[in-house]
């Protein structure tokens, strides 16, 4: 049951990720990023991974919270 649960918060969390990675790239140049005020010096595979993890972190993150609001008083103290 346990392994249902962790799909159910991991897998929308990264097909977002996914979504966001797409959008946010079909408009922004990664080279033409800036890092207070310094051009990242990662290359543009770089970037794209760096911001796919970010983006999954995130969502990762609000997944998990929708998750634990969803539950009931009795499960969370279990």
């Amino acid at each position: 049951m346990r392994k249902a649960k962790w799909t159910a918060i991991v897998w929308p969390a990264f097909l977002t990720a996914c979504l966001l990675e797409v959008l946010v790239f079909a408009f922004v140049d990664p080279h033409e990023l800036h890092w207070l005020g310094q051009p990242l010096e990662f290359s543009r595979q770089g970037v794209y991974t760096v911001a796919f993890f970010a983006f999954w972190a995130v969502t990762l993150v609000a997944s998990g919270l929708a998750a634990l609001l969803c539950l009931s008083p009795a499960e969370l103290n279990d």
